[in-house]
């Protein structure tokens, strides 16, 4: 009887720790799929910079310098180390679309100019799908971390050795 209650014990262990298992093979796929959004957001406000820089190019000739930069940015920001470096890449982007969102205001007829409004609307918009992406994201990133710091999780987690992931901060620029 006793041998019984102990095989039952053990299979009822065996039995949670693969369910726990399965639950962070499930966030840790959630928390790639939330990344692989971002990437597609980020790709699509990528691909917007180089038509704002000429956009621009037109009206601001003498503002190369920022143009330069956020060009500089864009590249670099292709081939990231990590989320902690992405998101200071893109951060940095999102400051120099301020800068050059900005030069609307010493350059009227770049107000004016329907291809340029044009891309502002697009930029915001794909700013706009980025923050949900990235809300989205860092959910998926505190529901893994959270179970692979939790206990009985956590044993489980470490006997994979899983890692907790890195929250995406971002900074939404406004047109």
């Amino acid at each position: 009887m006793i041998e019984w209650i102990a095989m039952a014990a053990v299979i009822a262990v065996v039995v949670y720790a693969i369910a726990i298992y399965n639950y962070l093979v499930r966030d840790r796929q959630r928390t790639r799929a939330g990344w692989s959004d971002i990437e597609v957001q980020l790709k699509r406000r990528h691909d917007l910079i180089p038509k704002l820089v000429d956009a621009v190019k037109q009206y601001a000739a003498y503002e190369q310098a920022t143009l330069d930069q956020v060009t500089m940015l864009r590249n670099k920001a292709g081939n990231p180390r990590g989320v902690e470096q992405q998101g200071e890449l893109e951060n940095n982007i999102s400051r120099s679309l301020v800068s050059i969102f900005a030069l609307q205001e010493a350059y009227p007829e770049l107000k004016a100019n329907q291809s340029f409004l044009q891309l502002q609307t697009d930029i915001s918009a794909v700013e706009a799908d980025i923050q949900f992406a990235r809300r989205y994201y860092n959910g998926a990133v505190r529901n893994l971390n959270t179970r692979i710091e939790s206990f009985p999780d956590l044993v489980v987690a470490r006997l994979f050795n899983y890692e907790p992931a890195q929250y995406f901060e971002f900074e939404e620029i406004g047109p």
